[in-house]
């Protein structure tokens, strides 16, 4: 009978300590916490982050298999968006349309483990460096999608420590890590006939993962959501919180420079082709292309609206500094008249064979970033 007593005792001041704490969590469909997160520890209150599906919704493809260009070709649409990723000699392609059902992929290339992430609701893709020293101690990180949301962005979990991390920052914000920031590893978003354009034989996803999201490739569960007119679904994002500088839905690019960031609105970035700039102590080039549609339009991927490929790379070429110019859908250096792609590579003049450094970014939805880094400065509202 005192054993008794003293399990419910021990019970009783279990959720007693817990109770308070889980009662803080945004979370209107009741569903099960299965977490055992050090929630104690936290840079974000916990109020801000909503459950929004249990744990292990998302079918993993980790360590997944890939096919080259041959099958890759025939497998997807041309035209469609990758992360594409390139290291020690070696490149992958990471199709958004597969990454919408299952947001990321712990993997490795080139002898690097990474993790390629996309978050449909904020367009956010960002390729992250798994390995992580924090507090003198070095981790290999195996990352999930945790079912939850902050500000319409996914949060991420990590198996090693069950911290939960911000998709868009890469910055653990609840549990025994927080603080840490993964290293971003830079990566572009091209079509798929840009990615084996550039990388003959690099492999691309293998659409047969042996997950029930397979019937699903190719079609777009957020039909429309990326209109210009658009907005953030409010059940996940406070319209309040909306930046008006920017439409709420335009796609940016970000660089990093000593003092915060800079953000590029695709529409400018369009309209110019090519846009020769420099912030803090960086001087890059932006290069953009047609040829990529978007997989947050219509529901069958292949008949949505053309957006476009912007990628972001150093101006600098070893020692000089590049200008660079659109002519007929050419990229040119104002130094030596060679011809470059959109990847970076020059495909023609004195400097052929030569490529650009890429320089770290990701792309995002306006109203995503500017909730994260308001303080962004704006190209063209400087």
């Amino acid at each position: 009978m005192r054993s008794i007593l003293y399990l419910l005792l021990i019970i009783s001041v279990l959720c007693v300590f817990e109770s308070p704490v889980l009662a803080q969590l945004n979370n209107p469909r009741g569903i099960a916490f299965e977490w055992e997160t050090d929630t104690t520890k936290r840079s974000v209150d916990l109020s801000e982050i909503m459950m929004v599906l249990p744990r292990k919704s998302f079918p993993a493809i980790d360590y997944p298999a890939f096919i080259g260009k041959k099958q890759g070709t025939t497998a997807f649409y041309k035209h469609e968006p990758v992360i594409s990723v390139a290291i020690n000699g070696k490149a992958k392609a990471y199709p958004l349309n597969m990454l919408t059902m299952h947001e990321m992929s712990n993997d490795s290339l080139g002898g690097v483990p990474i993790l390629p992430t996309y978050c449909p609701l904020c367009n956010a893709s960002v390729v992250y460096d798994r390995r992580l020293n924090h507090n003198g101690k070095d981790y290999l990180l195996d990352i999930e999608v945790s079912g939850m949301l902050r500000n319409s962005d996914m949060v991420m979990a990590d198996l090693q420590t069950e911290s939960w991390w911000q998709q868009l920052t890469g910055t653990a914000i609840v549990g025994e890590l927080t603080g840490a920031k993964l290293d971003i590893i830079p990566s572009l978003v091209i079509s798929v006939n840009e990615f084996f354009n550039r990388y003959p034989d690099g492999l691309i996803l293998s659409p047969k993962t042996g997950t029930k999201a397979e019937e699903r490739y190719g079609t777009n569960p957020y039909e429309h959501y990326d209109s210009k007119s658009g907005m953030p679904y409010e059940r996940f994002f406070d319209h309040d919180k909306l930046d008006k500088r920017l439409p709420a839905m335009e796609r940016v690019i970000d660089i990093e420079g000593k003092n915060g960031y800079k953000i590029y609105p695709f529409s400018i970035i369009k309209k110019e082709g090519v846009i020769n700039d420099s912030f803090d102590d960086k001087s890059i080039v932006i290069f953009y292309q047609k040829g990529t549609v978007s997989v947050l339009d219509n529901k069958d991927i292949s008949s949505s609206r053309n957006i476009g490929s912007a990628t972001v790379f150093s101006a600098k070429l070893g020692n000089k500094l590049l200008t660079f110019k659109k002519e007929s859908k050419k990229f040119i250096d104002t130094q030596t008249n060679s011809t470059w792609d959109i990847t970076g590579l020059c495909i023609e003049g004195p400097l052929k064979g030569k490529e650009l450094t890429p320089e770290r970014h990701s792309n995002h939805f306006a109203f995503a970033w500017l909730n994260f880094y308001p303080e962004s400065v704006i190209y063209g509202e400087e």
